[in-house]
């Protein structure tokens, strides 16, 4: 298991090289976020606190280990500023079964989304705004 929260961009294939080689894997699920420029979004700003995001998203990551009996689990989540078309995060599941690793990889995004303690902040034509929490998302976390 590995978790990073880090400013530099990360290349998807050498994340992935190696990844859930150990085992007896029979499944990888990987999902990329992307920075859309949705209602004319320019750029993002995502703060964190360096020693208690890493902490909780390791927490969180050790669980679906646990739960989902995972061979392999890989997140990594960027801060700093970001722009359209940017890759800001990054889950990768391996398990002996695709459900597992499926349902494990969810489970991740859905926590990274709703619970994980980054906060952004959205710069369009209007300005700048906080991004608030959205009911979709915390709908999402209560199916786990």
């Amino acid at each position: 298991m590995r978790v990073r929260v880090q400013s530099e961009p990360f290349d998807l294939g050498v994340e992935l090289a190696g990844f859930g080689a150990e085992g007896d894997v029979g499944a990888q699920v990987t999902f990329t976020g992307i920075v859309r420029a949705t209602g004319g979004l320019t750029r993002m700003e995502i703060e964190h606190y360096p020693g208690m995001t890493v902490k909780a998203i390791e927490k969180i990551a050790a669980e679906a280990m646990s739960r989902w009996a995972l061979d392999d689990c890989l997140v990594i989540h960027r801060y700093g500023p970001l722009v359209p078309g940017d890759r800001i995060m990054m889950v990768a599941t391996a398990s002996r079964h695709r459900a597992a690793a499926f349902e494990a990889a969810e489970f991740l995004m859905d926590y990274l989304k709703s619970r994980a303690p980054f906060w952004k902040k959205e710069y369009g034509p209007d300005g700048a705004e906080w991004v608030a929490a959205k009911d979709e998302d915390e709908d999402a976390l209560s199916r786990w």
